[in-house]
Formats: structure tokens, C-alpha cells, sequence
């Protein structure tokens, strides 16, 4: 019992020391590993950070026991924060156009960098537009051209697709009309080119700061299913002030329809309220699915959609009134619908003259009768 328990204590104190000594032989390993491993320096949310925002820069190692020094490598300016040694998370910001420029970490104690991390701060400068030619809805296949143009100077213009780690840049160009821009061709079009872009700009002084970014534009691909058909219930001609719906339905079980009309509005509810003459254009509609939102289907035939006015007399006229509506012509020619309603309004005015005409003469002849 005495060797027992002499024994026991003595196991103890040798399992304590082996536990230490594996300890440090690991951290020897983790040493040793360190000086030869690559470093690697990401940013969260995003390197590209709008001005008064925070960016979080994360040095990325294989020990996880490392201190690690953060730095600017542009030597432009030094930041007073940037001192010092810290664990892998470290937060930038408020954010201004100092902390704009190229970072890079390094472990404590080795020589190992990482590789420069480019931080861009937004919101600079005004923001550029940016429009899609010939339009946003593409059919698979084919090519579609981004303008980014502004009528402030940038001498680069960079284009960036949402949820996309690449960026596509161009140098400016002066342009007709004394404005800046730069063309961004994409095609053939795939589903995956398919999506929200927007635009920045910048000067050639100032790489790292950026512009605010323009507007979004959704580059939608078509024609990947049936289309289906859109129709106006009570028919495509209605008169003012009467309420117009329009149906748009499929054979396949879309989660989602799209009404466009000509100027480039996307909208999804399709009563339309009281008719005016401005609701007078030709319309078309597309399906969609949820899981898909930059994918349609292939346009529906184009619906005209025609609201006129009416014209009333107490005197009975030999002319059929339909033909006293205006007529159902697009928007875009207006100075021809103005025509056509006053020749239309005139033709009508001279119908009624002559029918009073007639109805007097016919009044006139039966009295001598």
C-alpha cells in the first residue's frame, strides 16, 4: 500500500511535466511554422468603405497564439492608431480619406508579410450615373454596354458588380456635351453577368478615394423560359376615367411577373388606376422565379393599350361615334396625336353643324307640307 501510494503522487507530477513539455514543443512547431506560413489580410464588410463607416481588417494565421502588427505601405500618411501590436481583429474608422491606401500585417516578432490589402474610401466626390445600351433586359447571348459618365472629371471610371469581388476600371474620356465617361462592354450574356451594377469614379492623384457610387442598374437576362401573355380586362380600348387592369398569366408557375412599359419602368402591380391618355402606350410583361431575380422569361406579345375620351350631342349625328375618339397612337408622337385629336375634333364640330343643318330643313319642309 505504501508503494501504491508513494507511486501515485510521483505519476501526477510526471504527467504535469510531460503536458509542459508538450506545451512548449508545440509552441516551438507553431514558431517554426510561423516563420514560413503566409500571412493574409482580409477586410469586413468590404475594402470598399463609405466615408464615416467602419472597416474591420483581419490578419489571418495558422497559430492562433500570434500578435500582429498592422501598417500602411503607401507612406503617404501615418496614422497615429496604427501603432503598435494587436490580435488578429483590428477596426478602422470613422473612416476618412487618410485611412485610404494599401495595408499589410506582419507577425510580432518574423519577418512574414502578407500580401497588400487595398482599402478604398467612398463618398469623396458626387456620385456618376450610370445607364445601360441598348437596355437592361438582355436576351442570352447578347452584348450589353455600360455608361458610367458624370459631368465632374474622373480620370478612372470602375465598375462593380454587387455580390462580386471583381472590379472592372477604364480611364475617362471627354465626351460631346463636355462630360466624362467610360464605356463597359459585357456579353455574350450569361446568368452569371446578369445582376446590380453600379459605378465610381476617381483621379489619378488620389487612387484609393473614390466617388460616392452612382445609382444601381439591374442588367436582367431574358429569355431562359416560355413567355407568357398579358391582356386588359374589359379589352385593350377604355375610356377616361374608367379603371384599367391588366392580366399578365402563364402556363408555368412563376413567383413573380414584371410589367414594363417603353421608358424603362418596372413595376409589379398592374391595376393601373383610372385611365388617362398617358396610360395610352404599348405594354409587355415577363415571369420570374425567387430563387432567380436576374433571370425572365421571354417577353410577352406586346399589348397597346389605347385610352380615349368621348364627345356627347343633344342632336342626333349620322357619323358612328366611334370615330369621334382620338386615335390610338403612341406617346412618343405626340405633335401627330395633336394633329389627328384637332382634325378629329373639327371633323366632328362640322358633322354636328350639318346635322342641325338637316334637322332644320327637314322641320322646315314638313311645316310647308
Amino acid at each position: 500500500m505504501r508503494v501504491q501510494g508513494a507511486w501515485g503522487p510521483s505519476g501526477q507530477a510526471i504527467s504535469d511535466m510531460l503536458f509542459l513539455l508538450g506545451l512548449c514543443v508545440s509552441l516551438r512547431i507553431w514558431a517554426a511554422v510561423g516563420k514560413y506560413e503566409k500571412l493574409s489580410l482580409s477586410a469586413w464588410p468590404s475594402p470598399m468603405v463609405p466615408l464615416e463607416q467602419n472597416v474591420t481588417l483581419r490578419c489571418h494565421s495558422r497559430s492562433p497564439l500570434n500578435r500582429f502588427r498592422l501598417f500602411k505601405t503607401d507612406g503617404k500618411r501615418r496614422l497615429p492608431e496604427l501603432q503598435g501590436y494587436y490580435f488578429n481583429n483590428f477596426t478602422l474608422g470613422p473612416v476618412t480619406k487618410e485611412h485610404a491606401g494599401s495595408y499589410m500585417c506582419s507577425v510580432a516578432n518574423w519577418s512574414t508579410l502578407s500580401d497588400p490589402l487595398q482599402i478604398v474610401v467612398t463618398g469623396v466626390s458626387t456620385k456618376p450615373t450610370i445607364s445601360a445600351h441598348p437596355g437592361p433586359l438582355v436576351q442570352v447571348g447578347q452584348n450589353v454596354t455600360l455608361r458610367c459618365h458624370s459631368l465632374v472629371w474622373f480620370d478612372n471610371f470602375t465598375l462593380h458588380q454587387e455580390n462580386s469581388t471583381e472590379l472592372s476600371q477604364r480611364p475617362g474620356q471627354m465626351l460631346t456635351g463636355e462630360y466624362a465617361a467610360a464605356d463597359f462592354f459585357i456579353g455574350p450574356m450569361t446568368l452569371a453577368s446578369a445582376g446590380t451594377y453600379r459605378c465610381y469614379g476617381s483621379l489619378r492623384r488620389s487612387p484609393y478615394e473614390w466617388s460616392a457610387p452612382s445609382d444601381p442598374v439591374d442588367i436582367i437576362i431574358t429569355g431562359r423560359s416560355k413567355k407568357p401573355s398579358l391582356s386588359a380586362q374589359g379589352g385593350p380600348v377604355v375610356r377616361s376615367g374608367e379603371n384599367v387592369t391588366l392580366v399578365c398569366s402563364s402556363e408555368s408557375t412563376f413567383d413573380q411577373f414584371h410589367l414594363r412599359v417603353p421608358r424603362g419602368a418596372l413595376q409589379a402591380e398592374f391595376p393601373l388606376g383610372p385611365g388617362t391618355p398617358a396610360h395610352s402606350r404599348v405594354y409587355r410583361c415577363y415571369g420570374s422565379f425567387t430563387r432567380s431575380p436576374y433571370s425572365w422569361s421571354d417577353s410577352s406579345d406586346p399589348l397597346f393599350l389605347s385610352v380615349t375620351g368621348s364627345t356627347t350631342s343633344t342632336c342626333p349625328s349620322t357619323m358612328d361615334p366611334h370615330t369621334t375618339e382620338e386615335a390610338p397612337l403612341p406617346q412618343e408622337h405626340s405633335s401627330m396625336w395633336h394633329i389627328v385629336l384637332g382634325l378629329s375634333i373639327a371633323f366632328t364640330s362640322i358633322s354636328i353643324i350639318l346635322s342641325a343643318l338637316v334637322c332644320h330643313w327637314c322641320s322646315t319642309q314638313n311645316r310647308k307640307s
